[in-house]
């Protein structure tokens, strides 16, 4: 009895952290997402450079484990080789800032409701390339689910009410980028021997993303801003926004090290509907009966994997 009170008490807490985890992923990826599209979006702030977006997160994430680590010494910084981390870290880096690009880059010209929309096909990329990289067994009965819900996202672009080429392409290219990245980092939080709890990651993985933004950034958007002379940077704006990102880099490492990156997209349904709602409401986005059967589609496809 003992054991068996001590076996359920230690399921229960498991439990319980796993969907605390969950809980705070969504709360901050909402609050993320939001803030997002109300810098980027013209008819808003109307900071239509998503690049220097990007930049100004990763370097304030940078920035702060780098106090946390070397300063501090609240974190314990990880031994880690050159090889490892030009095989590992690296990787993870460029596919981090070429997701976080295109997917700041499609609120430009998408709705939030329609980029939760297609978003929703991250399962699929998840659990696709989990098995191309031999984390995951293919079972017949979830890519199934999978297919099933690749067609409601289909459904939904034909009927969404602002459709723009360009902004989907930006988006699916995000998912994909985003995928191959949550599967990497199980691999490396879990099959490289090492262990990096949240922190570690982003003092690792931003100042490389870091760089890697910086290429584009120069090409893009550099001589546009460098024209606009009379933009000046709100600290409180983008000081809260890149605050928020940092806590978020931080919920995502956590929450793909102690669940899996493909609990975190399928929990990433709730979050949807959370958005869908506040967008329909508040931002007053066009949400079309097409749309809601692709939500429901996606959901019911979810539940059942």
């Amino acid at each position: 009895m003992g054991k068996g009170g001590a076996l359920s008490e230690s399921v229960l807490k498991k439990i319980f952290l796993s969907y605390t985890y969950v809980s705070v992923w969504i709360f901050l990826s909402f609050t993320v997402i939001v803030y997002n599209k109300y810098i980027l979006d013209p008819k808003m702030y109307n900071f239509p450079f998503p690049i220097s977006l990007t930049m100004i997160h990763m370097a304030f994430c940078s920035t702060l484990a780098f106090i946390i680590v070397r300063l501090l010494h609240l974190v314990e910084p990880v031994t880690m080789s050159a090889d490892l981390y030009l095989k590992s870290v690296v990787p993870i880096g460029l596919l981090y800032s070429l997701s976080l690009w295109f997917s700041n880059s499609a609120y430009i010209y998408l709705s939030v409701s329609f980029i939760q929309m297609l978003k929703a096909l991250m399962p699929v990329a998840v659990y696709s390339i989990g098995i191309l990289l031999r984390k995951d067994a293919f079972k017949s009965n979830i890519m199934g689910n999978m297919l099933a819900i690749s067609l409601g996202v289909g459904i939904a672009a034909y009927g969404e009410a602002r459709f723009d080429s360009w902004g989907v392409i930006l988006q699916l290219g995000a998912v994909a980028f985003e995928a191959t990245r949550l599967v990497m980092i199980q691999i490396l939080l879990t099959s490289k021997g090492i262990t990096l709890n949240p922190i570690t990651s982003l003092y690792y993985v931003a100042p490389c993303c870091l760089v890697f933004l910086s290429v584009p950034w120069l090409l893009v958007e550099f001589p546009v801003l460098k024209q606009a002379s009379t933009f000046r940077i709100d600290f409180v704006i983008f000081g809260t926004n890149s605050l928020c990102a940092f806590a978020l880099n931080l919920a995502v490492f956590l929450l793909v090290g102690k669940t899996s990156a493909l609990t975190m997209n399928v929990a990433g349904v709730v979050k949807d509907w959370l958005l869908i709602a506040f967008s329909w409401s508040v931002i007053k986005d066009t949400v079309t009966p097409l749309n809601l059967f692709r939500v429901w589609a996606c959901v019911l496809g979810c539940c059942v994997l």
